[in-house]
């Protein structure tokens, strides 16, 4: 069943594939993940803290990008998301603003269905390597809080 939902997201994803045949024209604007570390508030509860996945990101300008992937998520599910990072703000080169986008997966919350999320975001970007920071906040007994890691990686970079 995994392995089927896998290959539907990568054939939705597929739309994606003329940006990074356009990376290869751009390769600075395209950042790639292996999905997330999630440190959960609520240690107790056994969620899974390696989140693995695939993930794009492609940068519109210093201040926006665009995202998508997949991965396995803290309930042991798999989930898609679709976003937008907006960071306005930098300080001492971290980038400070949020991603607003949607996930799907989470058992507890829709049924697993889709859902809009704000998540408030930091980013340190280097010339090949980068690192999404993310303040996933708690709802109620549905959607468990946690400090998110995401490291990415663009080639050829700027």
């Amino acid at each position: 069943m995994r392995l089927r939902s896998l290959l539907l997201t990568t054939l939705a994803l597929s739309p994606l594939l003329p940006g990074v045949a356009a990376a290869q024209s751009e390769p600075s604007r395209l950042w790639l993940n292996p999905g997330f570390y999630s440190y959960h508030f609520d240690r107790h509860k056994g969620l899974e803290d390696v989140n693995p996945g695939l993930g794009v990101e492609w940068t519109l300008d210093s201040t926006y990008s665009l995202t998508a992937g997949i991965f396995h998520n803290s309930d042991r599910e798999t989930s898609r998301y679709l976003g937008v990072y907006v960071m306005p703000f930098e300080l001492y080169g971290v980038k400070l603003g949020a991603v607003v986008g949607a996930f799907d997966g989470y058992p507890n919350f829709r049924h697993g269905g889709w859902f809009p999320a704000l998540i408030p975001t930091a980013a340190i970007e280097g010339r090949n390597w980068g690192l999404n920071i993310a303040f996933i906040p708690s709802y109620k007994d549905r959607l468990y809080g946690a400090l998110s890691f995401q490291l990415k990686y663009r080639f050829g970079g700027a």
